[in-house]
């Protein structure tokens, strides 16, 4: 594929149809790397992350773009067996891996997070997991984020950041434009781990991305850095 046609230049259709071909593709080794390239603490964002929703016993929560499922485990200790959790995602391979490895989702479904086929109003709770990043129109995902959910509940999303701070930029970009797609390559998938640091790039700024969460109707938004500025973690409330 060339540089004029590399998922990290396509847009609309065409970047949902390439995002979800190169996830169906590196399913079989999306665990392994994630374990890697965080350095094994991504279950401990999740963990933070799900803290801020504020969840109860019997709530029902929702994670999109769920992937291979590992959002689930804590948004279930959330809201306990008396609760519900469902999975959403739109590639079908990384959905499969979440199923092999017994989530503790009531459901999993196939769904675009532009598009969530659910109804309005219907969730305590929702979750999205280096997720937002990857959809072609982020106003769109945030509105149907808010649709979705009840008057009150929050939201939480976890992502990539480019760091503020000049010297850690530096070294970011050195460990995410050359080590990461270097390690993905030992796996055949330096091009889905070029994309990686390629899409952080491109990706909104900790501002853009609160106004937004807020346009979508979130209110009390607010955002804190995680591994020195490579993670964000945004959160909102529904108004």
């Amino acid at each position: 594929m060339g540089v004029s046609n590399a998922i990290w230049n396509t847009e609309g259709q065409a970047k949902r149809e390439a995002v979800r071909e190169m996830f169906g593709r590196i399913a079989s080794r999306y665990d392994l790397m994630n374990g890697l390239i965080t350095f094994r603490l991504h279950n401990r964002w999740r963990a933070f992350s799900t803290s801020l929703l504020q969840l109860k016993p019997g709530d029902k929560a929702l994670d999109i773009c769920c992937g291979t499922g590992d959002f689930v485990r804590p948004l279930r200790r959330a809201v306990t067996e008396r609760g519900a959790v469902i999975g959403l995602d739109f590639c079908l391979p990384m959905l499969e891996i979440a199923k092999s490895k017994s989530v503790a989702a009531d459901a999993l479904l196939l769904g675009d997070a532009c598009n969530l086929p659910i109804a309005s109003g219907a969730y305590d709770g929702a979750t999205v997991g280096w997720g937002i990043r990857n959809v072609p129109d982020i106003d769109l995902a945030h509105r149907e984020i808010a649709r979705v959910l009840k008057p009150g509940a929050r939201f939480v999303s976890l992502d990539m950041a480019v760091p503020r701070n000049k010297v850690l930029r530096s070294v970011s970009s050195v460990f995410c434009g050359r080590i990461i797609p270097a390690i993905g390559s030992l796996f055949g998938f330096r091009e889905a781990y070029t994309y990686l640091p390629k899409s952080t790039e491109r990706f909104m700024s900790r501002e853009m991305l609160t106004e937004s969460m807020q346009r979508a109707g979130f209110v009390e938004c607010a955002c804190k850095d995680l591994m020195l500025g490579n993670i964000c973690v945004h959160w909102g409330r529904k108004g």
